[in-house]
């Protein structure tokens, strides 16, 4: 089931991009909620909220680390919790959507664009790192220590 959603979420997210690139690049944004929620085509060269700008080698680097540490504690723990595993799952296949835009153009593709509080433009694969990460954390303050 893990690996169906870690696919499910690297298709979604690669045909969203695609979309972004063959339709919205050249309208450069779509208003969908006036000055809320448009969809603007933007190329981003850095991680989040930019940092790392122009460094695609180390943050390719770090990706690669970051999803060899992941799959080696699955392989080598065997969690059985499912809600860390899909949290695992969502994180990872999100932190690879990203990666293979690196590889492929040096850049990723952001669209999703969130003005009602100024945030920073994002995708379909960022939005399942944000939802992992937050599932790990709700994870560690609720799970009993054993």
């Amino acid at each position: 089931m893990y690996i169906l959603i870690f696919l499910a979420v690297i298709i979604f997210d690669q045909i969203s991009k695609l979309w972004a690139v063959l339709y919205l690049k050249q309208i450069h944004t779509l208003p969908l909620i006036q000055n809320v929620l448009h969809l603007t085509y933007v190329e981003n060269t850095g991680a989040a909220f930019g940092i790392f700008h122009n460094r695609q080698l180390f943050l390719i680097s770090v990706s690669i680390l970051f999803l060899t540490g992941i799959a080696a504690y699955v392989i080598y723990r065997k969690p059985t919790d499912r809600f860390f595993l899909l949290a695992l799952t969502l994180v990872s296949s999100g932190a690879f959507g990203n990666l293979i835009d690196r590889v492929r153009l040096s850049y990723v593709v952001d669209f999703i664009d969130f003005r009602a509080i100024n945030f920073a433009v994002f995708n379909l694969a960022d939005s399942a790192v944000v939802i992992g990460v937050i599932l790990l954390i709700v994870i560690q303050i609720f799970t009993k220590k054993q």
